[in-house]
């Protein structure tokens, strides 16, 4: 498989490559906020990219390629983990993070067209847990580390409290249209801190595993 024949964000292209990429995802994201990702066409972001049709269609082939590479680029970009020296800080600094994406006039509606996309696609969805999965994985680190200060009970899941604290927001943007402000965001990280300390998330060890445990 050529370059040009690989998947969309397998490649991590320099020079003018680099440009013409910058420029199709810069306007793909821009249609998608503005009309969503069933109105997306590879011809119409050529056109306003100023990149040729045939690189368009070859490079990213389908929408779903496009909305794919994407969602590469927003990981790649997106902000390092907080340190404020406390799990309460850390995770405040995350959901304000996440609220200002979400209320952010073009990046709210592209998420929600990503989203959209990942519902009806599974390579988009691929795309989407992916993109996920780096976010969750740069942020783990505040929760390892409120461990080892014993702000958190040993096993806690990282994962599963970073994902506790977006879930909220999330549910706003997408289900309910209830505003998402500071006063939510800052309540999604208490509300996260109280269930760690509860012991809510974390991970319940196996009966096997812990028999084998008792048998030594």
């Amino acid at each position: 498989m050529t370059d040009d024949e690989a998947a969309p964000g397998s490649v991590r292209p320099g020079g003018r490559t680099a440009r013409v990429r910058e420029s199709v995802l810069q306007v793909a994201g821009d249609l998608l906020a503005e009309r969503g990702f069933a109105h997306l066409d590879l011809a119409e972001v050529a056109a306003a990219a100023e990149v040729g049709k045939t690189t368009v269609y070859r490079r990213w082939r389908t929408p779903t390629g496009l909305v794919t590479d994407l969602l590469v680029d927003m990981a790649e970009q997106s902000v390092p983990h907080a340190d404020t020296g406390s799990l309460l800080g850390d995770l405040t600094a995350n959901a304000r993070l996440v609220a200002e994406t979400l209320t952010d006039p073009r990046q709210g509606k592209l998420f929600q067209a990503v989203i959209a996309a990942a519902t009806c696609d599974e390579s988009a969805a691929a795309a989407l847990r992916r993109f996920y999965d780096v976010r969750l994985t740069e942020w783990s680190p505040c929760v390892e580390r409120a461990i080892e200060r014993g702000e958190a009970p040993a096993g806690t899941d990282a994962r599963a409290v970073l994902s506790a604290v977006s879930a909220p927001l999330y549910y706003r943007l997408l289900a309910s249209g209830d505003p998402i402000d500071d006063h939510v965001a800052t309540a999604a990280a208490r509300a996260a801190v109280n269930a760690v300390t509860a012991g809510t998330f974390v991970t319940p060890v196996s009966p096997t595993r812990s028999s084998r445990r008792g048998d030594r």
